[in-house]
């Protein structure tokens, strides 16, 4: 036996039998995610030791109370974020307590009061909330930037002696002081947008509740986009059946952008018009209208608004890009320097790329707790990483897994977060990983296109192309507007498809090719049987890339299936790359 001083942190689900009597297999599915994704590393991550787990609960030693008590406050505060859009009946929440005392340590198991007071003071805590001693209270007061509230002393079952209890509450983080206007000044960094009642112009009172559902339904989805400042539905409703000035309005909401629209109903059909205004000059940014039978009302409400959730925040996105040309880079907030670093990003140079990563590193600065900034961070170094733009490659992976995991502790229902995490573990040949990331995305918000051209990409990795055409294609339906890059997404997903001619057009629809894009086309005409042009588009790619070789290109690739590897490679020894025709060096001659 061994007796010493330690804290033990003791946890316990909430309504554990009910959830388990309502669907067993999913609420333990979901228990299982929480403690792969959240728990356990929480714990690893602040040097605390599972000692023993139950079914619904676990008993976890730190050798300190603040690493005990910050662990907790990490899990209950993302065990919010994750339920803040899973039905009351259906959420997984935990009670936890927290004591210091004397604890006895034999066989791998803990005894002593120590350990039966944190089991018993945890089932006094608030659901979702945290329970701790007097000790413990003592101990995190001046190290913590906790609020901490005195619960008074209490009896507890078989404790002879009353204990004195407090509740650690989770209204600030346990991180180091922050201003008391910081989630105001956060808040106004985004974009924000207020959607206006859509006008229902049918004459017909029975269409106001497609109306009126139509702008609820886009107002949920735009708030799925955590890069937007959304204005809730009870400020925007005020405004219904009002002829309103568009200043005016945005100056009371505080918004920078206006959504309005309208409805009107001709015989069996159904028109809708959305506009996006740019408050400050009342100028009109983006159009557009819908003209649907009138067969299924909610199928062509979801259509809709599928379909403007996609759309417009991309259009937003141009709006501010334009703001940002005419803004000093010293003068701007976390937001825009995101915003700019993205713009960089997607140029895809090395030079972009370092200015990019100086620019994300600016809106970590400014706004530490942004875990876009942090999410989209991790993508532009992963950008360096995968084409090599890096001295130390482990380092800067190391920085990759860094950023991400501080954006999923601090905001994990951001769908860019986890779509941002599928892509990096998609290119570290990770894609059990990369899956389960990209189908958290997908349900955090489906009508995100660059959320849904991914799983298209996704599945063709995986061996399903067909699928993963077909994801592509409802992208480019979200988003008329979509960046060109889905077309190469699109392109390689025909190609393992063995669909060659639909291939190359979609290549085609680049306004330039890459290596890669041109590398795929010359495949496409290897297979196609056209010798002149598939050593064309191999003589682009020795230029591009002189030091080319087939096993080193493939090697670069994240196919599951070893047929889908083999179908490229004698697409591309087809084409002269491998021999057969024209040797490489050859064509580069040509």
């Amino acid at each position: 036996m061994e007796q010493r001083l330690a804290a033990v942190l003791a946890a316990d689900m909430a309504g554990y039998s009910r959830l388990m009597e309502a669907d067993e297999a999913g609420t333990l599915a979901r228990l299982k995610t929480h403690r792969i994704e959240l728990i356990d590393p929480a714990i690893t991550k602040n040097k605390g030791r599972i000692i023993k787990t139950t079914g619904d609960g676990m008993l976890v030693e730190f050798h300190s109370v603040t690493d005990a008590v910050r662990c907790a406050v990490e899990i209950q505060q993302r065990m919010q974020r994750r339920n803040s859009d899973v039905p009351q009946d259906r959420r997984i929440e935990f009670r936890i307590g927290i004591n210091l005392g004397d604890i006895i340590f034999e066989d791998g198991d803990i005894f002593g009061d120590g350990v039966n007071i944190a089991s018993r003071i945890e089932q006094l805590a608030d659901v979702g909330g945290i329970c701790v001693t007097a000790a413990v209270a003592t101990q995190i007061a001046d190290h913590l930037q906790v609020a901490i509230e005195d619960l008074g002393e209490k009896t507890l079952k078989n404790i002879s002696r009353p204990v004195r209890l407090f509740r650690i509450g989770l209204e600030r983080s346990a991180s180091p002081n922050q201003p008391a206007d910081f989630d105001a000044k956060r808040s106004v960094s985004k974009p924000s947008i207020v959607v206006l009642p859509f006008n229902n112009m049918s004459g017909d009172p029975d269409q106001e509740f497609f109306a009126d559902g139509l702008t609820e339904d886009i107002l949920t989805e735009l708030s799925r986009r955590h890069e937007l400042f959304v204005i809730s539905r009870n400020s925007s409703f005020v405004y219904k059946n009002r002829a309103v000035n568009v200043r005016e309005v945005a100056e009371k909401l505080g918004a920078q952008y206006l959504v309005e629209g309208s409805v009107r109903k001709i015989g069996d059909r159904v028109r809708v018009t959305v506009q996006l205004i740019d408050a400050a000059t009342d100028n009109h940014i983006w159009a557009d209208k819908y003209d649907r039978r009138l067969d299924d009302i909610f199928a062509i409400q979801d259509e809709i608004t599928a379909a403007i959730a996609a759309t417009l925040p991309g259009r937003v996105e141009a709006a501010q890009r334009d703001h940002l040309s005419r803004t000093k880079p010293a003068n701007m907030a976390a937001y825009e320097c995101a915003l700019a670093a993205k713009v960089l990003h997607h140029r895809g140079t090395v030079a972009d790329n370092e200015q990019a990563q100086s620019l994300i590193d600016r809106a970590v600065a400014l706004d530490p707790d942004y875990a876009h900034a942090h999410a989209w961070r991790a993508c532009i170094l992963g950008q360096a990483w995968v084409n090599g733009w890096c001295e130390d490659k482990d380092a800067v992976w190391s920085e990759i897994v860094a950023a991400l995991d501080r954006a999923l502790a601090l905001d994990d229902n951001d769908a860019d977060v986890h779509r941002i995490l599928a892509a990096v573990n998609v290119n570290n040949n990770a894609l059990t990983t990369a899956r389960y990331h990209q189908e958290r995305a997908l349900s955090l918000n489906p009508n995100y296109d660059l959320v849904v051209v991914q799983q298209g990409e996704l599945l063709t990795w995986l061996g399903r192309p067909e699928e993963g055409i077909e994801w592509i294609r409802k992208a480019m339906r979200l988003n008329p507007h979509h960046p060109e890059r889905f077309w190469s997404h699109l392109g390689k997903a025909h190609f393992a498809a063995h669909q060659y001619g639909e291939a190359i057009e979609a290549f085609m629809h680049l306004s330039v090719m890459d290596s890669v894009q041109h590398t795929f086309v010359a495949a496409c005409y290897g297979w196609l049987g056209d010798e002149i042009a598939a050593a064309a588009h191999m003589k682009k790619v020795l230029t591009l890339l002189p030091e080319f070789g087939v096993e080193s290109f493939l090697a670069t690739l994240h196919y599951t299936q070893q047929s889908d590897v083999e179908h490229l490679r004698e697409g591309l020894a087809k084409a002269g790359a491998g021999g057969g025709l024209p040797a490489a060096n050859d064509l580069a001659a040509q």
